[in-house]
């Protein structure tokens, strides 16, 4: 069975090891691209776009491909459309692999934004000092902010358009709870802005907001495909691949 994963996430990774592992199953995760060094999966990966629909679409076809499982990033929005409209065409079973989006607990000084543009609107009145986690390749709806200061964490260097006033810190997660609160102090941040991307592993700075009581501007998700079956985990997503696999491949055949 071939399984394409639609990935750059750690779960993504995660359902490319578990795979990889299991007899019957050929895994090939697709990478965006956009990471200069990213973590690559075990099998084979293949790296950049389809070209579109027709393209995914076709690449389905000439590799053979049993499943596709979208398992992109919760802001990477178009590629899942795409996938459902490739993997219908082609007749090829989808599932998305979809982390939970994060929740406010007591104590939290949450504010919606639907858009970075919107967040870019009502981040004035919320702080000065900004602590921005949204990634580097939307830094030009904050651009035009020339009075408030930013602190920008993004796994590579940013590139203009962004803001005048920046300090730029290049990591990558997972994140302690510690370093966090530390950040926060050492910059003097007074407000956080954050996609919704969900996980554990950038999470952290979420409970030091909530400690030093700072707002959080958290931007939502951008909608998805309907009909889609969804999985919350790797565990799950390589469940349902193993229970489409023939009988004599099963790897619970005895």
């Amino acid at each position: 069975m071939h399984v394409l994963i639609l990935g750059g996430t750690s779960e993504a990774r995660r359902l490319a090891e578990l795979l990889h592992a299991t007899p019957g199953v050929t895994p090939t995760s697709s990478l965006a691209g956009r990471v200069a060094s990213p973590r690559l999966p075990p099998g084979e990966v293949r790296v950049g776009g389809f070209g579109g629909v027709e393209g995914l679409t076709a690449w389905l076809r000439e590799h053979r491909v049993d499943v596709l499982i979208d398992a992109t990033h919760p802001f990477a929005g178009t590629i899942s459309f795409h996938a459902a409209r490739a993997a219908a065409t082609a007749h090829v079973p989808l599932l998305a692999l979809r982390r939970p989006g994060w929740v406010p607990v007591e104590g939290d000084d949450w504010h919606d934004a639907g858009s970075l543009e919107e967040a870019a609107r009502l981040l004035p009145g919320l702080g000065r000092r900004v602590f921005l986690t949204t990634g580097r390749m939307g830094l030009a709806a904050f651009a035009a902010l020339d009075e408030l200061w930013f602190l920008v964490r993004s796994v590579d260097a940013p590139e203009a358009p962004h803001p005048a006033r920046m300090e730029v810190l290049l990591d990558r997660g997972p994140f302690t709870l510690d370093g966090e609160r530390e950040l926060l102090r050492r910059h003097r941040i007074d407000v956080v802005v954050t996609k919704d991307s969900g996980g554990t592993a950038t999470a952290p700075k979420l409970t030091a907001a909530r400690e030093a009581g700072l707002p959080v501007l958290v931007v939502r998700r951008p909608p998805v495909p309907e009909g889609v079956p969804v999985v919350s985990d790797p565990e799950a997503a390589a469940r349902w691949i193993t229970k489409r696999l023939p009988q004599g491949d099963s790897p619970t055949t005895s």
